[in-house]
Parts: structure tokens; C-alpha cells; sequence
């Protein structure tokens, strides 16, 4: 049961952080995105506000729930490896 809830939280957080992506590609990318925001890089900055929350939350989801065993001196960033 935990895995189906931690699946369904992390589709839930995956899919708020591609609707606000998409969000800022139309407003970057469609003059007709924008409507009613004449402030376009507020509603960008707003935009990424939510993906930054929605972010955070899958981060901890995964740091709790997904690798309880593993401890911060044990894990590898990512982008630590791509440099080698």
C-alpha cells in the first residue's frame, strides 16, 4: 500500500511541475498566452514559484519515503558524476 501512495503522490507532484512548465513555455513562447497578464514576468516568477514548491515536495518525498536507508554522506549528486 505505501508504494501505490508514494506512486500516486509522486505522479501528482510530477505532473503540477509539467503544468507550470507548460504554463511558462506558452507564456515565453504565445503572445496569445498571455491575456490578461500584462505583467508577463510576474506571472513567469509566479509560475515558477509553484514549480519550485511542487519541487521541493518531490524532493522530499524521495529523501523520506523512496531511500529512508540512505544518509546524506552515502548519496551521490548527480551532477557530481556527470563531471567525471
Amino acid at each position: 500500500m505505501k508504494e501505490v501512495l508514494v506512486n500516486a503522490i509522486r505522479s501528482h507532484l510530477a505532473g503540477n511541475i509539467n503544468k507550470h512548465l507548460a504554463n511558462i513555455q506558452v507564456y515565453m513562447n504565445s503572445t496569445t498566452g498571455i491575456g490578461e497578464h500584462s505583467d508577463i514576468v510576474e506571472t513567469i516568477e509566479l509560475e515558477l514559484e509553484q514549480v519550485a514548491n511542487y519541487h521541493d515536495k518531490l524532493e522530499m518525498l524521495v529523501k523520506y519515503f523512496i531511500q529512508p536507508s540512505t544518509t546524506e554522506e552515502e548519496t551521490t549528486d548527480v551532477r557530481d558524476t556527470e563531471k567525471e
